[in-house]
């Protein structure tokens, strides 16, 4: 979300004229009955004018303006941040969907650079790289002291070319080293498909400038190929790291009847004080909807669980997210630089923030590791298995299914994934549960 900030220029002006001209401690006696606001500035301009003087090397004035000012946003919170004009540019074309370098969503945690999520289909994700991993070394080069935004830096690069990360994961004795290639970040913000007869999958990897109208589009075909009707969806939010918070709030509105109440955000300002409700548009019908979440599903991705979540739209499914609850404004300053300000906290419909704490599933599922269909197979024993068994003389006229014939008609991807198939399971469950009502006796 973009806004442009008039700066207090006045102000500014004058800070950087004084210390340019060092000559900060006359201007700011004068000023000592604005507070303690000013003297701090005083001191500032005092530390500015003896670096500039009595350092062993000349030092480039905006050099230190940048760093004082990405020191003084380091010392907020982790998600505000300085950026230069380079990277700047940089993250305006990321939100469009394309961008140099690994695929991963990093924050500060703990003290250490942490892994968000990576991004699916990006090196990072291919090479192994997971929510969670504590990024010890870029390259040769210790993390401990590195602010966000200088260890993006280092892992931004061209095309073709090699980055090491050292990472540190639950269950390693010690740390290992991801050798990843960098390559051009292509990410495809929606994916789709049928899982089953009726019953649809939509994953949204990340939430971009068209995340809401590709979900329409996505979703448009899915009714198409089911007669006009879907029986039931599951909308993966998995590792999603986040995005656009108005991305979120139309994904959201998709689902959900108008006036209904998304998100809401309060914070000092008042223009940080907002309330985003359904609007009228393209719904869709009342299926039922299993949200999937992890630890590594962020920011916009909890803005729409805990949306649907809360109005019973939907049953979130999964673990615990990862509770990045505030909002971050980007505004654009005068030398095509920008910063990155923490400016609100974010509330679900029913007033729950999840900062530092995140969405609690409904249904709690693991990930887990399934036996191939061939393994599982061998682990059974049926009457077909035992010696001198009679064979069955109605098998041409039996209308029973096979027991070679899958489970479910869907890929070998989804057959591998135990939470995709724990809500596949939990849509057809309510579906048979519907009919077991209808026809049971009164």
């Amino acid at each position: 979300m973009f806004r442009k900030l008039r700066i207090r220029r006045n102000l500014l002006i004058s800070v950087v004229t004084v210390c340019i001209a060092a000559a900060s401690v006359t201007f700011y006696r004068s000023a000592t009955a604005a507070g303690n606001d000013y003297e701090s500035i005083e001191l500032f301009t005092d530390v500015l004018a003896i670096v500039k003087k009595s350092y062993v090397e000349e030092v480039d004035t905006k050099k230190l303006i940048y760093g004082a000012i990405n020191g003084m946003l380091t010392a907020l919170d982790p998600h505000s941040s300085f950026m230069p004009p380079e990277t700047y540019k940089e993250m305006k074309i990321e939100t469009k969907g394309a961008f140099g370098g690994l695929g991963i969503e990093i924050s500060i945690k703990d003290g250490l650079l942490t892994v968000i999520s990576p991004i699916e289909d990006t090196p990072a994700f291919r090479a192994g790289v997971k929510s969670g991993d504590q990024i010890l070394k870029i390259d040769d080069k210790f993390t401990k002291d590195l602010t966000i935004m200088d260890a993006v830096k280092r892992m931004r690069g061209e095309k073709g070319t090699k980055v090491t990360l050292t990472l540190m994961r639950e269950g390693f004795d010690r740390p290992k080293e991801f050798a990843i290639v960098r390559d051009i970040i292509q990410v495809k913000s929606v994916k789709f498909k049928m899982l089953d007869d009726g019953y649809g999958y939509v994953r949204i990897a990340q939430f971009q400038e068209k995340t809401a109208d590709d979900l329409q589009k996505a979703l448009a075909t899915l009714n198409e190929n089911n007669k006009g009707k879907l029986r039931g969806l599951v909308l993966d939010l998995r590792n999603d790291p986040g995005g656009l918070l108005d991305q979120a709030v139309r994904v959201s509105e998709t689902f959900l009847d108008e006036g209904k109440l998304v998100v809401y955000t309060e914070g000092r300002e008042k223009d940080s004080q907002m309330r985003f409700s359904s609007r009228k548009g393209d719904k869709q019908a009342n299926y039922p909807i299993v949200v999937l979440i992890n630890s590594g599903s962020a920011s916009a991705s909890e803005i729409v669980a805990g949306a649907l979540q809360d109005h019973k739209r939907a049953v979130v499914m999964g673990v615990q997210s990862f509770g990045k609850g505030s909002v971050q404004t980007i505004i654009p300053l005068s030398d095509n630089s920008g910063l990155r300000l923490t400016t609100a906290r974010y509330f679900t419909p029913s007033g729950r923030s999840i900062q530092a704490k995140g969405i609690t599933p409904d249904i709690v599922a693991e990930k887990m590791e399934l036996a191939s269909n061939e393994k599982k197979e061998s682990m059974h024993l049926r009457e077909k298995d035992l010696d001198n068994h009679f064979e069955n003389d109605k098998k041409a006229q039996s209308t029973e299914k096979s027991d070679t014939l899958p489970l479910y008609k869907t890929d070998d991807q989804v057959k591998n994934d135990y939470q995709i198939l724990r809500a596949l399971d939990l849509l057809k469950g309510w579906e048979i549960l519907k009919k077991v009502m209808v026809t049971a006796p009164q």
